[in-house]
């Protein structure tokens, strides 16, 4: 017969492992990082969000003195790399690049990921849609697409540029209620990100992507699609030839895309501290401010503790959004 001595050390043995998989030593925060870090990207290569998660890491690699590899894990709308983020181990060495869809996916029952899973470190990134179309559209104005959505058939026109329920599917159907259209008046074709919508908007798959302004970059540029209008208080500096909302219609309608570094929870302090601080100098240096400014993408910043007071309001505005266009469960 086994005695309780016997039966209880292997349970104080797993117990201690547990822990110590858990436990970091202050001397290895001390040391942290001495190894490469992995920022995860819960959308595909070749959009806005890995644009500007490569951006920042690689201005974050020059002031930690380790390699940031970027990892893109896209799918669910955002909730497989979100997952992947939020399932980490809480050690610093791998962190999430979290977009808006962070307080969109649980409003519409995709996950109950929430803000509240992650450890919020620096928002570094927010971004407003523009409104894209081919450029042999017939349509010139947003108010010539916007009076097309009106008045043809139900689906006549599709649009993409992220998953259903993706951050610029809910600007582009709040911006149509907004204007006394019913949401559903434009077929949303679902995509894994802006790039590869941009694509089949120029095959003529689609006929419009309501995406930010920097990642329909390169189609406007191939002169194979031009912008009609973009959903922010004032025209973006490297698009200049591009109106507002309300230059085109008097809209004070808005809404973006916000992004920044976070890892799982219960990242300890110390290395909160440190990510912080290097996230700083990174987002104020030229290297940061000169990459996002040549693509055209916005910078704004937000340490951890003004990120974690933006992401409680944004996530209660972001769940009013979602039941106003009925796509709360």
């Amino acid at each position: 017969m086994l005695s309780y001595q016997a039966v209880r050390a292997p349970r104080r043995t797993l117990k201690s492992l547990l822990l110590g998989a858990l436990f970091i030593s202050p001397m290895a925060m001390a040391a942290y990082p001495d190894k490469p870090i992995q920022l995860i990207v819960p959308w595909a290569a070749g959009g806005g969000s890995d644009a500007a998660a490569r951006g920042i890491a690689a201005a974050l690699e020059t002031e930690l003195g380790v390699t940031i590899n970027v990892v893109n894990r896209a799918g669910g709308n955002g909730v497989v790399g979100h997952s992947v983020m939020a399932a980490a181990k809480p050690d610093g060495y791998t962190l999430g690049f979290v977009t808006g869809e962070l307080n969109m996916m649980h409003w519409q029952g995709l996950t109950k990921l929430t803000y509240n899973d992650f450890t919020p470190i620096a928002m570094t990134n927010y971004d407003y849609p523009g409104v894209q179309v081919a450029a042999d559209s017939p349509y010139n104005s947003v108010s010539e697409l916007l009076e097309a959505i009106r008045n043809e058939p139900k689906g006549t026109i599709k649009a993409s540029g992220t998953g259903l329920g993706g951050i610029w599917h809910v600007a582009f159907s709040g911006l149509l209620l907004e204007q006394g259209i019913a949401p559903e008046k434009v077929t949303f074709v679902p995509s894994q990100g802006a790039a590869p919508a941009m694509v089949e908007l120029a095959a003529g798959s689609i006929q419009l992507v309501p995406t930010s302004v920097p990642e329909a970059r390169s189609m406007i540029e191939a002169g194979k699609a031009k912008g009609l209008a973009i959903m922010s208080p004032q025209r973006n500096p490297a698009f200049p030839a591009i109106p507002t909302l309300k230059e085109s219609l008097g809209s004070e309608y808005s809404l973006g895309e916000w992004r920044g570094i976070a890892g799982p929870k219960h990242l300890p302090p110390e290395i909160v501290g440190k990510l912080e601080a290097a996230l700083e100098k990174a987002y104020n240096s030229e290297q940061y401010k000169g990459y996002m400014g040549k693509l055209g993408f916005g910078v704004e910043w937000r340490n951890a503790a003004s990120f974690t007071s933006f992401l409680e309001a944004n996530n209660a505005y972001m769940g009013e959004i979602i039941a106003k266009i009925g796509m709360k469960k």
